[in-house]
């Protein structure tokens, strides 16, 4: 059954946004942010501080977009006025390791006793600071910071090894400001 669906999104004061054609762009105290959406049959459009979304005659598959959409605009007006913010622990036991950043890599030295270190990349936008066991991954993009802490967690999985007694590795424990 086809329905009229349109969802609006307010945009603060202190941000701006553009939209053409498909092309979202909203610049805001943090920075500024471009993005091209899937729109297909939607209409989009801003009208009077809003962004609007919307189809007259919506599916369930059209209405699933407009969700979408709106929650990744949502995401980027929060990011141009405050930065995300990813916390994780570095968890060491057995062996006591060390990270580092150099350029857009992170290195992790002696990971249960390795000789060889393990690499993690870091995407292009995101800042990242190591502080003893704790590591600051910041970015206006949700998804690029998530990514980041993502690879973290990755470079130090543990495999072909009882995950009860070898608990090492790098941790998410703050997710974009919510404790986990």
């Amino acid at each position: 059954m086809k329905k009229e669906i349109f969802q609006q999104i307010e945009i603060p004061e202190e941000v701006e946004a553009e939209i053409a054609g498909a092309v979202l762009k909203v610049k805001g105290p943090e920075g500024e942010l471009e993005r091209e959406f899937n729109t297909g049959k939607l209409t989009f459009e801003k009208d009077r501080g809003k962004i609007i979304i919307g189809s007259e005659k919506a599916t369930k598959v059209e209405k699933r977009m407009i969700n979408t959409i709106a929650a990744h605009i949502n995401n980027m007006i929060q990011g141009v006025q405050k930065k995300f913010e990813y916390k994780l622990k570095v968890c060491s036991s057995h062996f006591p390791m060390s990270v580092e950043v150099k350029g857009n890599e992170v290195i992790v030295k002696n990971f249960l006793g390795e000789k060889i270190p393990r690499k993690a990349k870091i995407p292009e936008g995101a800042e990242v600071k190591v502080d003893r066991d704790i590591i600051t991954i910041t970015s206006i993009n949700k998804e690029i910071a998530g990514q980041a802490a993502a690879n973290f967690e990755r470079a130090t999985k543990i495999s072909a090894r009882d995950r009860r007694i070898f608990q090492d590795g790098i941790f998410i424990i703050n997710k974009a400001g919510k404790e986990i």
